[in-house]
């Protein structure tokens, strides 16, 4: 592998594996992005790959310009990758997005899972923000999402190392990054980079002559529609058998007070009205979630 390097200006920290939730939020309030370093073992990375390298092989490449001609991408990661759904749901991630969102949200929930391999050859991708997945329709104030990026292999400025706009979460969307504003995050790999849905990024050049493969694990205010559609990535017979807290992020709960509740579709008289997501997957709500639904499946 190439060796690890820094040659710009601009620099996210790096936090080690026991960096608390605060210091994660503290460090992306500052500079819309952080790298917790060596936050994955490597067991874990071995077994992510194995159960995700055949899907990966099979995923056809991006366009020529934004997803990338020399880059693949292979989502429903939480129905085909037991090691993903560690993740997910890792303790200091998971509490330091609850924090990052919590103000404007009743619920979290999981935007995106996506496998990202950069190939040998490949152009730097268009910086862009993840917001505008939404387009500018929700106000700069509100902060959308936390996402992560794993490192599977290491990240290098040579393999396509994340390119990342430090402070620029803070810029109005006209506001263009000059060249010495431009970090990329360079990491070892069970490294993860951190970042917001505000902050300009985008994936870097890879001259290496090897694949970069990272780990896009996304989440978003509960009220928002998902940029991965999990009912249809995690159906209910395949999430009814994962863990509860993971299918309430899939979207299995109501996302605030009247999001998400179903009618069952069947013949008058055997179906139940307005039922609480849960029931889809075979239970009902816990306490804490539910918002006013009590009855059970």
């Amino acid at each position: 592998m190439p060796k690890l390097s820094s040659k710009l200006l601009a620099k996210l920290q790096h936090l080690d594996a026991t960096a608390t939730p605060e210091d994660v939020v503290a460090a992306v309030n500052q500079d819309g992005a952080a790298i917790v370093d060596n936050l994955m073992t490597a067991n874990l990375a071995d077994q992510i790959y194995a159960e995700t390298s055949a899907f990966m092989e099979h995923s056809p490449s991006g366009d020529a310009v934004f997803a990338g001609a020399k880059t693949t991408r292979t989502g429903a990661l939480v129905a085909r990758s037991p090691g993903c759904r560690e993740l997910i749901m890792q303790d200091t991630i998971l509490a330091a997005t609850e924090s990052y969102l919590g103000s404007f949200c009743q619920r979290i929930q999981l935007h995106l899972t996506q496998l990202i391999r950069i190939r040998s050859g490949q152009p730097k991708q268009p910086l862009h923000r993840d917001r505008q997945a939404w387009g500018e329709m929700i106000p700069q104030a509100i902060e959308p999402q936390l996402n992560t990026i794993w490192a599977l292999t290491d990240f290098t400025s040579e393999n396509g190392a994340t390119q990342v706009v430090p402070g620029s979460h803070r810029w109005h969307y006209d506001r263009k990054a000059e060249p010495e504003e431009i970090t990329q995050a360079e990491m070892s790999r069970g490294s993860v980079l951190i970042y917001s849905g505000s902050v300009i990024h985008g994936g870097g050049e890879n001259r290496s002559g090897e694949d970069r493969i990272g780990i896009n694990l996304t989440y978003a205010l509960g009220w928002l529609r998902q940029e991965e559609n999990q009912f249809l990535s995690c159906p209910p017979e395949i999430a009814k058998d994962i863990d509860p807290l993971l299918q309430e992020l899939l979207g299995y709960t109501m996302g605030s007070t009247a999001c998400g509740y179903y009618s069952e579709p069947l013949p008058a008289g055997e179906g139940r009205e307005l039922c609480p997501p849960e029931f889809a997957v075979g239970r009902g709500p816990r306490p804490e979630r539910s918002m006013g639904f009590v009855d059970q499946p």
